[in-house]
């Protein structure tokens, strides 16, 4: 019987990871339909999301399943409730990226309002925060969960820049860009809110490996 749990973690394990590479290739290609204006791909994420829910229910079931043919305890019982916990935060990572690839459809048809510069720079640290969010749980690695909470500021950092050149430098002394701006607005927005996804699995991975809850306490994020 223990053998068979084993191989059935091990099975979870891997569908996390399989929607977790999905989650990363959706933001992935999301913005770069927005910088290369590829209409086509940023179709593309908005037609792979049914299989990305399809992914998320089968993941809750194996979990529901889990749990109710073993009876786990403790850490397996921690490590089962934080993978549904995980797949619901990739399943909204996959729609913000949906969200992008419609933003970017309403745009692909205007001028480009300014160069793309800030906006890759908060989509490569979101697509960071997740690939570390994942690979911590994977690994079980505490200082790598807690490496993916300290780079929320930066993009933080961003969104704020973003928005501020946004408003100020365009839309306020030219109410014709609002259109335009508000568009980028929302991305950089979206993508500020993957990375409070991946923090928040991150939180949820230190929770599963230590017990601990660190949600709402930054003294404890400290670097060992």
């Amino acid at each position: 019987m223990e053998r068979h749990f084993d191989q059935d973690l091990k099975e979870l394990n891997k569908e996390i990871l399989k929607m977790g590479a999905f989650a990363e290739e959706a933001i992935y290609k999301s913005i770069e339909a927005l910088k290369s204006r590829d209409r086509e791909l940023a179709k593309s994420v908005i037609n792979n999301d049914t299989n990305i829910d399809t992914l998320e229910l089968g993941i809750d079931e194996r979990c529901i399943d889990l749990i109710a043919r073993y009876q786990p305890m403790a850490k397996d019982l921690r490590f089962i409730a934080t993978g549904m916990k995980i797949n619901a935060e990739l399943e909204r990572i996959a729609d913000l990226a949906v969200d992008i690839a419609q933003r970017t459809l309403e745009l692909i048809d205007k001028p480009l309002l300014k160069p793309l510069i800030d906006i890759p720079k908060l989509a490569s640290v979101a697509q960071n925060m997740v690939k570390m969010a994942i690979d911590s749980f994977v690994k079980g690695d505490i200082e790598l969960a807690k490496k993916v909470l300290l780079s929320d500021p930066e993009a933080n950092r961003l969104r704020d820049l973003i928005q501020k050149e946004l408003v100020e430098d365009y839309m306020m002394k030219d109410g014709s860009t609002a259109p335009r701006a508000v568009q980028l607005l929302l991305i950089a927005r979206f993508l500020e809110r993957i990375c409070d996804h991946a923090t928040n699995i991150a939180e949820d991975v230190i929770y599963m490996v230590q017990a601990e809850v660190v949600r709402h306490h930054p003294e404890k994020l400290a670097l060992d």
